[in-house]
């Protein structure tokens, strides 16, 4: 993909509000960074924002699974990414990707048993969404 992928899709136009939000959180981390972070990823949903995803080549099943990233603690967690450009930062292979409409992909997490959440940016400006989080981010649930 070339450099300027952000400006050619759509889904991705708008993502680096959250790349922001998250960098200030990690340079202060608070309940109220946390919250803004929260309104900010709930606002690009609401806009009808899109999360790249890696996802593994079909088994023998020919389903297609997201990749899981797995914790210390030995959690599973879905990688998402805000721009190709944070999809590239940290893996060293080449990954199968696609465009997922954030919404979808929060409300499949939450009743996805197995997982844990979604770590958006697992390589740089992360932001780990537990299924807590993500009712949160979904409206399900306040704070």
């Amino acid at each position: 993909m070339d450099r300027d992928s952000r400006n050619t899709d759509e889904g991705l136009q708008g993502n680096e509000k959250i790349e922001q939000a998250v960098y200030a959180l990690q340079q202060e981390p608070s309940e109220e960074g946390l919250a803004h972070a929260l309104t900010v990823v709930r606002r690009r949903m609401r806009e009808g924002g899109q999360f790249i995803l890696a996802v593994e080549p079909p088994k023998g099943d020919g389903k297609i699974e997201i990749q899981a990233v797995q914790t210390a603690d030995g959690q599973q967690w879905w990688a998402a990414f805000t721009s190709f450009e944070e999809e590239l930062k940290g893996s060293g292979n080449v990954m199968s990707t696609f465009l997922s409409d954030m919404e979808m992909l929060f409300t499949t997490a939450v009743r996805t048993e197995g997982i844990s959440g979604v770590i958006i940016n697992p390589w740089n400006r992360t932001l780990m969404l537990d299924k807590n989080l993500i009712q949160i981010v979904l409206g399900n649930q306040t704070s």
